[in-house]
């Protein structure tokens, strides 16, 4: 959120053709536009001071920009919510409570003489004769001069807002309580004294003895609250006239009866003595999520009502100890003294724990591992610009390899693979060749020496036939393009065949200088194809050693089937990673 001045559309239209006219750019930069939204990013962080209206109150940074923006025709050049807040001007002013309609209320003194402009019939100012609500005289006030009526009240033109509209004590006077309350008292004297006079006339008299008089009162009153009973008509409700308890229903009339949310005679046993259904009427029919009630026993595992239940055995359990608690009567103690007991509990158990530590040691297995090593995740804050490059924070280092390097067994200098004799791998520090032996060094070697098993120096040099690999790789290649040779020299002789006897001589001549010139052709198109693909490794290996951030995009690459010759330089240039002498040739 940022503030920035609204102007009125006639000064934009202005600044546009000034823009136009000048050729310089009025608007907001890139930079600008980045420096303000940082701005606002850090107001909302909390490490900016956030911006201040009129008044010096802050305003909230997360308020939307729409909401924030003041309009060009209100008139303000800083930052403000005015706008969004009521206008002054705009307030509907409303009566006040208090100002109400005044019923049947004269005004002033009754006037001794009649009045210009007054009713001619009863002689008040405040209506005219047609308007008079008085009955009719045969000489009207005007005329006879003589019992004037007082002037009415004018009644103020008041106006209530919604709530005052819809207010049921709005004009209420509490004075009108006070006369109620004392009329009451009135009849509930009399009441008294009426009673009072009975049972003296009726002692006065002897009728009846002393025991009697109070029989009669309580039958009385007996009668008085049966008669104010029958207005009891409260559901769930219902109040005994003979025991004078009000007697509350297990449910109200208007709910579904337990035993007919399921009517299957399989299902939750309902008790209709003390109309209970522990278990739920609607299990395994489908229905558990969809209906609201799930047996009585859901009520008593739901809410507080574990946590109340726990309260009242700790009430029990701390009464036989002889702490004097109740659940009802001392709630508030109740739940201090089991926030205390808890938390002497638990230091108890860290006291042993501790102790046990202390003794016995091997707190250090006791310790978590770190939180980087069970999630590998780290929350390590690295911010890296538009090309790629760390602005803040430590890059995160490259995994290069996820095999463990420079790691030699069984006293070995070298690795399983390094040596390789008779069709068979094995370790060049000791010429073995049983793999997970142990290293004997030079003197296995000579020890292999001497049973022949692997040749020696003067052998290997003396021995013509003990080729490398590079060389039957060779050898295979030439064998490959003898035959490649002898091929096209058969489809060349039957190409021949369909030409003329006379010119057989010649053309055969001329066939062998052909196929050297196109020997040669050939050999000057593969070596061709093997600078190129010398080449085209060279840029490879250099897009490798870059980082995969700063690597050209390969948009512009000619996608083509590649020729013999290609082919051909491709496998002789080919790496191979899995022979592990080839590094060596």
């Amino acid at each position: 959120m940022s503030f920035s001045t609204s102007l009125p559309p006639s000064v934009v239209a202005k600044q546009s053709k000034t823009t136009e006219e000048s050729d310089e750019p009025q608007k907001k930069s890139r930079e600008d536009y980045k420096k303000m939204k940082e701005l606002e990013e850090a107001r909302k962080a909390g490490t900016v001071p956030a911006m201040q209206d009129e008044e010096g109150k802050d305003i909230n940074p997360h308020i939307p920009q729409y909401i924030m923006q003041v309009p060009w025709y209100y008139g303000e050049n800083r930052p403000t919510l005015k706008h969004q807040r009521p206008q002054p001007e705009k307030q509907q002013e409303f009566s006040k409570p208090s100002e109400w309609f005044n019923k049947g209320v004269k005004e002033g003194p009754v006037s001794t003489k009649f009045r210009k402009g007054a009713c001619e019939n009863c002689g008040a100012m405040t209506h005219k004769k047609k308007d008079c609500l008085e009955r009719p005289r045969k000489i009207g006030a005007k005329y006879s001069c003589d019992n004037f009526a007082p002037d009415e009240h004018i009644q103020p033109n008041l106006s209530f807002d919604y709530e005052g509209k819809r207010d049921r004590w709005n004009g209420y006077n509490p004075d009108e309580h006070q006369r109620v309350y004392e009329q009451f008292e009135k009849i509930e004297q009399a009441k008294r004294m009426l009673k009072e006079h009975n049972i003296e006339k009726e002692l006065l008299d002897g009728n009846e003895d002393s025991a009697e008089p109070s029989e009669k009162q309580d039958k009385d009153d007996s009668d008085d609250e049966d008669k104010y009973a029958d207005d009891v008509s409260m559901p769930g409700q219902k109040f005994e006239t003979k025991q004078r308890i009000t007697v509350r229903n297990l449910r109200i009339r208007e709910d579904t009866a337990k035993y007919l949310h399921n009517l299957d005679v399989n299902s939750a046993y309902y008790d209709p003595k003390t109309r209970s259904m522990r278990e739920d009427p609607f299990k395994n029919t489908g229905k558990e999520h969809q209906e609201q009630y799930h047996g009585d026993n859901f009520v008593r595992y739901s809410g507080d009502a574990q946590n109340f239940a726990k309260r009242q055995v700790f009430a029990w359990e701390a009464f036989e100890h002889g702490t004097d608690v109740h659940i009802q009567a001392d709630p508030t103690k109740l739940e201090l003294l089991s926030r205390e007991v808890k938390q002497r509990t638990q230091d108890t158990k860290v006291q042993a724990k501790n102790s046990v530590l202390a003794k016995y040691g091997g707190e250090e297995h006791l310790e978590a591992v770190p939180r980087q090593l069970l999630l590998a995740q780290t929350e390590d804050y690295v911010e890296y610009s538009r090309h790629g490059k760390v602005l803040k924070g430590a890059e995160k280092p490259v995994v290069r390899s996820k095999y463990e390097e420079d790691v030699y067994i069984n006293n070995h200098t070298s690795v399983w693979g390094s040596y390789w004799n008779a069709g068979k791998w094995g370790f060049k520090c000791c010429c073995s060749l049983i793999k997970e032996s142990y290293c004997t060094g030079q003197a296995g070697i000579e020890a292999a020496q001497e049973r022949s098993l692997i040749p020696t120096e003067e052998q290997e040099e003396d021995d013509e036939t003990h080729k490398s690999l590079v060389e039957l790789h060779q050898e295979k290649m030439k064998e490959s393009k003898k035959k490649k040779r002898k091929k096209n020299k058969k489809n060349k002789g039957k190409k021949k065949k369909k030409r003329r006897h006379s010119s057989s001589s010649s053309s055969s001549d001329n066939s062998d200088v052909s196929d050297d010139e196109e020997e040669a052709r050939k050999k000057k198109k593969l070596k061709k194809a093997l600078e190129k693909e010398m080449e085209n490794q060279r840029k490879a290996d250099e897009l490798l050693s870059l980082d995969e951030r700063k690597r050209p995009f390969n948009s512009m690459f000619d996608a083509k089937a590649p020729t013999e010759e290609e082919m051909e330089a491709w496998r002789m240039k080919r790496r191979r990673d899995e022979d592990p002498m080839a590094h060596f040739t």
